[in-house]
């Protein structure tokens, strides 16, 4: 019988053992009321095994962002709680297995989701936008966002982009901007975009690679729409409500199964 793979269960019994020498190295202060701390390092040893492209810098990324919080030595030292890495597990999951921006994330954390099991409990049956459906857990929202938007040096600041990639990006259509007394700026779905993409140009791929990702997009919008265009045009509030849930519960599907589909197809590629 084959050896069964290590599982994230292992990783949380390794980062406590972790966590239960940091204690013992802190002296335990204060009787033993301090919060466990381990380092990033650790952090990011502790994470390797589920999340192999985790590094130091990315935490840090998501620290950037306002995702993480850790406590900070008076050396400036970061150091994280277990609820601090459940926190970062939580996070890492979403944008591995739901594709969710971090805009969203951020949501889903203000939401109360959190923990090593979150992110697999269904929608609602009463969430259904249709009789029978499956219920998906939302995980596109096409609502509008804060409405903030951000400038070039903004964006560029943010996501470590390289300004001549951006330009490539508008000249093949992927992101566009918007003009305002003659600066640009982007929404936070587009700099989003511009961050996945600075990630990608690490492995050599540029704004005219990313052609296939805005045509593929473009086709399923469209048919999302034509599925529900009538709905989606309603003077009835409620009937439009409705079919905006449809359309987040439908992408959502669609994200899924292009997920599958380029799995099994790269599964392929290492055999």
């Amino acid at each position: 019988m084959a050896t069964q793979a290590q599982t994230p269960q292992s990783d949380v019994e390794q980062l406590n053992a972790e966590l239960e020498r940091a204690e013992g190295a802190a002296g335990g202060g204060a009787g033993g009321q301090r919060q466990k701390s381990i380092t990033i390092g650790t952090v990011c040893k502790a994470l390797a095994q589920e999340f192999p492209d985790i590094s130091i810098s990315k935490i840090r990324y998501l620290e950037d962002q306002k995702l993480l919080t850790p406590r900070r030595t008076p050396g400036g030292y970061r150091l994280y709680t277990q609820g601090d890495v459940a926190r970062l597990r939580t996070i890492l999951r979403m944008q591995r297995d739901e594709f969710l921006p971090l805009r969203v994330i951020r949501q889903e954390l203000a939401a109360g989701r959190a923990g090593d099991g979150a992110g697999t409990s269904p929608v609602p049956a009463g969430k259904r936008s249709r009789e029978g459906m499956r219920p998906w857990r939302t995980s596109v929202s096409v609502r509008e966002a804060t409405g903030a938007l951000y400038s070039l040096e903004d964006v560029l600041e943010e996501t470590s982009a390289d300004a001549k990639l951006v330009r490539e990006l508008e000249e093949y259509g992927v992101v566009k901007g918007e003009l305002r007394g003659g600066v640009r700026y982007f929404d936070e779905t587009e700099r989003e975009i511009i961050g996945a993409v600075a990630e990608l140009a690490r492995y050599g791929v540029g704004g005219r690679n990313l052609r296939v990702f805005r045509s593929s997009a473009d086709r399923e919008a469209t048919l999302l729409q034509q599925i529900l265009a009538p709905a989606l045009r309603s003077r009835n509030p409620q009937r439009r409500k409705e079919a905006v849930e449809a359309l987040e519960n439908l992408a959502a599907i669609a994200t899924h199964l292009k997920h599958l589909l380029l799995v099994r197809d790269l599964r392929k590629i290492v055999r």
